[in-house]
């Protein structure tokens, strides 16, 4: 049987995916992946992950997951990943969900730094579309 495609919408296996960064096992190699592994940990409710790939400065004391109506999260396309050094990252993503069989998009520009090798999330802007 063919193993399940990871939820972030590469196309390979979640083990050789997401799967790695959401256990612990590897740190994301850069902000895109960060990204992804995000996006998954949000698919299948990690709130433990999510909080730990929040940078400290803006990370919230808690994350509520499992309130109602939650969201069923369909897909990711990322639309640009830009370096700006070393230390520095954005990422233009497009995560489709719905709530109540009604389709939602979330359109954001996300802010990741880099350190001691982790990439963290930050921010980001929400675009109206």
């Amino acid at each position: 049987m063919k193993p399940a495609p990871c939820p972030c919408g590469t196309g390979k296996p979640f083990d050789q995916c997401c799967g790695p960064a959401l256990a612990g096992a590897r740190p994301a190699a850069d902000a895109a992946a960060l990204m992804r592994s995000r996006y998954t940990a949000f698919t299948l409710g990690d709130a433990a992950y999510l909080l730990a790939t929040w940078h400290p400065s803006t990370r919230p004391a808690e994350l509520a997951l499992d309130e109602e109506p939650r969201p069923k999260w369909i897909g990711l396309r990322l639309k640009a990943h830009a370096k700006r050094d070393a230390t520095q990252a954005t990422v233009e993503f497009v995560a489709r969900y719905r709530i109540g069989g009604r389709a939602h998009r979330l359109h954001e520009t996300s802010r990741f730094v880099c350190e001691d090798g982790r990439w963290y999330y930050v921010d980001g802007d929400i675009h109206a579309d």
